[in-house]
């Protein structure tokens, strides 16, 4: 891998996806080697139990752009961003799931979107939706609650796949369950965010993460908190400084 800075960096939060791996990054691979921009794929193993780590380790020899961050234990899909956002050396991130619902070929559009809209983020939202009636049930609810609570009015908050500048990315405050919430904390902080229509597509391996409680139960919870955020966030303007 050169040691220049990539113009993208991949931020991709792993938990127990072994079977994914190889063709995700294969995905990636057809979707933007010998293009015009360089990127590197930044997978962070959140505590994997499935070999989905040693998976990595040995997909690296056929993958030079792939750094890998690893957990001791598993902390959760926020921290495994927020590690990745720290690791992550490019000046536009991209995030995206290990599960092969996101698409990569996908990531080029909404890159283009960020440097188009000169928005500071860009979030997709899946507009053909491949899941069951009740997940997509689940799914409306959650996104339904979050926004009511945070004034929102972000169509697919469930969307991994988005592009950020990095700098603002990485000055975010990140909690537990804040992923869900990136595009609110963007403008909280004075950002802008775009929308784009991104595909989407039924999980081959492994099994989902989310269900009910986390889906529902706790974006309700993690909705409160930003709630409290929103209203407590410092918003000041310097008019002059003199040293």
């Amino acid at each position: 891998m050169s040691t220049a800075s990539p113009d993208l960096s991949l931020v991709i939060p792993v938990y127990n996806e072994r079977e994914n791996l190889a063709p995700l990054l294969a995905e990636i691979s057809a979707a933007l080697d010998g293009g015009d921009r360089s990127y590197e794929v930044v997978a962070v193993d959140d505590g994997s139990t499935d070999g989905s780590f040693e998976a990595l380790k040995a997909l690296k020899r056929d993958h030079p752009q792939l750094h890998i961050v690893s957990f001791e234990r598993n902390a959760g899909q926020t921290a495994a961003f927020a590690a990745g956002f720290r690791a992550a050396r490019g000046r536009v991130v991209v995030t995206l799931d290990a599960n092969l619902q996101n698409d990569p070929a996908d990531v080029p559009r909404v890159v283009e979107a960020l440097e188009r809209s000169g928005a500071t983020a860009v979030a997709g939202y899946r507009a053909a939706r491949q899941d069951t009636r009740w997940k997509l049930l689940q799914s409306r609810i959650a996104n339904g609650v979050r926004n009511w609570l945070n004034g929102e009015s972000v169509r697919d908050t469930g969307c991994s796949l988005k592009a950020f500048r990095a700098d603002a990315v990485r000055a975010l405050p990140l909690f537990s369950g804040m992923h869900r919430f990136l595009p609110t904390l963007i403008k909280m902080h004075g950002g802008t965010v775009a929308e784009v229509p991104v595909g989407h597509r039924q999980r081959r391996f492994g099994v989902t993460k989310y269900g009910m409680w986390n889906r529902v139960f706790r974006s309700l919870a993690d909705a409160f908190a930003v709630r409290w955020m929103q209203r407590r966030v410092l918003n000041y303007h310097v008019r002059e400084e003199l040293p």
